[in-house]
């Protein structure tokens, strides 16, 4: 299974992790120059040898109309524009990295001069003007919304009244898209990080002085691991925070794998440790795969309604939901619901669970499973292109049509679904 780890051992920022993603890619130039020819207004990318306590890696930089402002001053610049003027006084020294203490020392006075950017502005720059694959696209927004949600929620204001200032939204918008237009190069089946540094103290933004995490940042990593550790300054932005949320897979340990090629991206600041996002990509055979068991008992609900309740299940995401047969109190004949779902998904399946069943409580476990790597693959036939799955580990090999293609050939050409497997071969 291809791996990708990310070490958050100093936080994260959007301007890090496409360093560090950078790194991993063959030719690292010629991505940047097609960052470059997306086209986004007046932003150009850079990327340059950096250093840290010995540390070799790769600083990248955004200009937007040839000035720089770091990641954490246009992180801190969402707002609601009936409660602040946007005044954009993030006395800053304009290095965009890790942008850690906020040490803003000047005013941004041009920052009036600027506009502001809405969620929806956003959607129509990325929908309409940038050449994107559809999934790089859907990655981007859904990136956004997670930090207009998480502002939204700090502000106490609905998401259609969150603003993004003008150059700060151009650095940011550049950031989030690098990284997914990494993560859609290097397409990992898995994406590890380690438990995310958070940093400690305080931060300065334009609503004035806030504790580490800012509370974009800490709303937006609910229910993933963090720590704070000795370093006064912010270390994860919410920009760098809704990326790692979006990507990974699950938060925990480096699993064994073979690691190929290895990433350094390093922030613009000094500290004692190395300020840098390190990102490894290898190949873990028969890994044990975290998962979270949701389960629930019913004994008052329809078989149309559970059905109807998997069906919803499935489709807001969980790996698997299914009932069991179960005799419960006052000899009712029930069921007891249970859906599998990644880390990150549970919240919303425990919302979902409570709104599509009767139940009044929700039982939750940890648990590690062990699965063969898995691929999709198409496969040409007497019947046009057919998909099939193939899974490998642990010394077994399989293979097996997707039954959507075979059930449509049956219905297109009449024949039975037996017969149709038959002709392909299929087991």
């Amino acid at each position: 299974m291809k791996t990708l780890y990310l070490d958050c051992g100093m936080g994260a920022a959007g301007d890090m992790l496409t360093a560090a993603l950078l790194e991993l890619l063959p030719e690292p130039a010629a991505f940047v120059e097609r960052l470059n020819a997306l086209g986004i207004p007046g932003v150009k990318y850079a990327a340059e040898p950096s250093e840290k306590c010995g540390i070799r890696g790769t600083h990248v930089t955004v200009t937007v109309h040839g000035e720089e402002e770091h990641e954490h001053g246009h992180d801190h610049e969402h707002g609601h524009d009936h409660e602040h003027g946007h005044e954009h006084t993030h006395e800053h020294s304009h290095e965009h990295t890790h942008e850690h203490e906020h040490a803003h020392e000047h005013s941004h006075e041009h920052a009036h001069s600027h506009s502001h950017s809405s969620l929806h502005d956003i959607e129509h720059m990325v929908r309409d003007h940038m050449p994107l694959p559809e999934k790089v696209r859907e990655d981007i927004l859904a990136v956004y919304r997670l930090i207009a949600e998480a502002e939204s929620h700090v502000h106490g204001v609905p998401v259609t009244d969150i603003h993004f200032h003008e150059v700060g939204t151009l650095d940011a918008l550049a950031d989030v898209t690098a990284v997914c237009l990494l993560m859609n190069e290097l397409k990992p089946d898995e994406v590890i990080a380690s438990p995310v540094h958070v940093g400690s103290g305080t931060v300065r933004c334009a609503h004035g002085i806030l504790p580490v995490p800012a509370p974009a940042t800490a709303y937006i990593l609910r229910d993933v691991p963090i720590y704070g550790g000795n370093i006064r300054g912010e270390l994860c932005t919410p920009t760098g925070a809704a990326l790692l949320r979006r990507f990974v897979t699950r938060f925990g340990e480096m699993p064994v794998m073979r690691v190929e090629t290895v990433g350094y991206g390093m922030g613009k600041k000094d500290f004692e440790a190395a300020n840098c996002v390190r990102a490894m990509l290898g190949e873990t055979e028969g890994e044990r795969d975290t998962v979270v068991s949701l389960s629930c008992n019913v004994d008052d609900m329809t078989a149309e309604e559970l059905g109807f309740a998997i069906e919803e299940l499935l489709a807001a995401g969980a790996l698997e939901a299914y009932c069991v047969p179960a005799a419960m109190k006052k000899s009712r004949p029930g069921a007891v619901l249970r859906v599998l779902c990644r880390e990150s998904g549970r919240e919303a399946l425990v919302r979902q669970i409570f709104r599509l069943t009767s139940t009044i409580g929700v039982r939750e476990s940890v648990m590690r499973r062990y699965v063969l790597e898995r691929e999709t693959v198409s496969e040409d036939t007497e019947f046009g292109p057919v998909r099939k799955k193939l899974s490998r580990g642990y010394g077994v090999v399989r293979e097996k049509y997707e039954y959507d293609d075979l059930a449509r050939i049956a219905r297109e050409t009449g024949l039975p679904l037996s017969e149709v497997k038959a002709r392909l071969g299929a087991k």
